[in-house]
């Protein structure tokens, strides 16, 4: 990715469907320049962070905010521009942007320059499209927490703690006169407590993951248990067709909720039954394809006919994987044999279910949030160089490769902040974010 911060760039910052008002971004050297062009009625000395109103030179009307180097979100000269959401007009704008010589900013290239000007850190950066992409309020919450800065201050705490265990090496073997021998049982010590602390921030990733990617939930089923019926209450709306008749879902349908904070894709499948119908028979290999790839299988059976021979057969199909058997009907059944006792007509059994799925995911922690993939990599190779260093501090070999190996695991931590981040990494970072952010 060739940074090109030299270059003025533009790209609306809103979504491009037609809307009441949309927003248009141009960062970069000669941003105020542009907008004396593209926008009429700017005093001849304007002040940044004021609001003009005014009209804009593809004739349409609206508000122009001018931001100086050092104090928009990009750290760059900026203006944004506040026009009216037809999807025309912002085109016609663009191109007139475009021709007086901005080019046209690639996915995420806003936040790259905010990261790449000091005014953000990378796990900032990341935050910002786990802002954009957040489902539930959890989700928000952890990216704010991201955003804010809680997981570069906990990494800062480690790389002290990493710096100074260097210090003691290096004052040992440059000054050791002075200083004395390095004390190696108090720096393992030391070393210890920052593994300590990476395995708390490394027992976040799961929680991590099924808040920002969601957790495929599929709800399976012989025909007629209910299942449809229990999708249905879940969303709070008929959104599967339900009928008395057996093998009325013929596919899988499929909805994002937010069960108790927990983003979830909840999946109707067929009913599981040998068929003849070819139709049907498509829908149940669908329904069997939905229920391998799952990461939750809720088992719903029919609570007045009780637990089936059928029901068991399907049971060992997904047992030992994440699941929840679920007594639907409960409401009409004098008993039930197994399961969670849940009723889609009245409701009965689905905060149980949404307090199952919370347990499961785990909830993200308050103080640190979570880590991601790309930051839990990292984070093992810290843990990998440092059980290099404790191996060392056992054996009769020099102090200073001790150093060394110190040495590797700060500039590791330093790649999840930015500091030490090879170029292809960012390009992966920031090429899956959307234009305009």
């Amino acid at each position: 990715m060739a940074h090109g911060l030299s270059e003025l760039i533009v790209a609306p910052i809103t979504g491009r469907d037609r809307a009441a008002v949309a927003l248009v971004r141009v960062s970069g050297p000669g941003a105020w320049a542009l907008a004396e062009q593209v926008f009429r009625v700017l005093p001849a000395s304007p002040q940044a962070r004021y609001a003009y109103y005014g009209h804009f030179a593809h004739g349409d009307d609206g508000y122009c905010l001018l931001f100086a180097e050092g104090q928009s979100f990009t750290g760059e000269e900026s203006a944004e521009f506040h026009l009216h959401g037809s999807p025309v007009s912002v085109a016609q704008f663009l191109e007139i942007c475009v021709t007086q010589g901005a080019r046209m900013a690639r996915p995420g290239e806003f936040t790259l320059r905010a990261f790449l000007n000091g005014r953000i850190d990378l796990t900032q950066a990341e935050a910002v499209r786990d802002t954009v992409d957040a489902l539930t309020e959890n989700q928000l919450r952890a990216a704010h927490r991201q955003r804010d800065g809680a997981l570069r201050a906990r990494l800062g705490v480690v790389r002290d703690e990493l710096v100074g265990c260097l210090a003691m090496v290096e004052a040992s073997t440059d000054f050791s006169e002075e200083v004395g021998d390095l004390d190696r049982p108090a720096l393992a010590a030391r070393v210890q407590g920052v593994q300590t602390e990476l395995d708390a921030l490394l027992a976040t990733q799961r929680t991590g993951a099924i808040m920002r990617h969601g957790a495929a939930v599929a709800i399976v089923g012989l025909p007629n248990a209910g299942k449809s019926s229990l999708f249905n209450a879940l969303l709070g709306r008929d959104r599967a067709i339900v009928t008395p008749i057996a093998g009325t879902t013929r596919d899988t349908v499929e909805e994002w909720l937010d069960l108790g904070g927990v983003p979830a894709r909840i999946v109707d499948t067929a009913g599981l039954r040998p068929s003849e119908d070819t139709v049907e028979q498509m829908g149940i290999e669908r329904s069997r394809e939905a229920l391998r790839h799952a990461d939750v299988v809720w088992h719903v059976y029919d609570a007045t006919l009780g637990w089936t021979e059928a029901d068991g057969a399907l049971l060992q199909e997904w047992e030992g994987r994440p699941g929840l058997v679920i007594a639907n009907k409960c409401d009409l059944a004098p008993q039930v044999a197994k399961g969670v006792p849940a009723s889609a007509l009245t409701g009965q059994g689905l905060t149980a279910l949404t307090d199952w799925m919370q347990d499961w995911a785990g909830q993200p922690n308050a103080e640190i949030g979570t880590v991601n993939p790309r930051h839990a990599e990292s984070l093992t190779r810290v843990q990998e160089a440092l059980g290099d260093v404790q191996a060392m501090l056992t054996q009769p070999v020099p102090d200073d490769l001790a150093a060394v190996g110190l040495g590797s695991a700060i500039r590791i931590l330093g790649e999840i902040t930015g500091e030490t981040t090879p170029p292809d990494v960012l390009t992966r970072i920031f090429q899956d974010f959307c234009i305009g952010k």
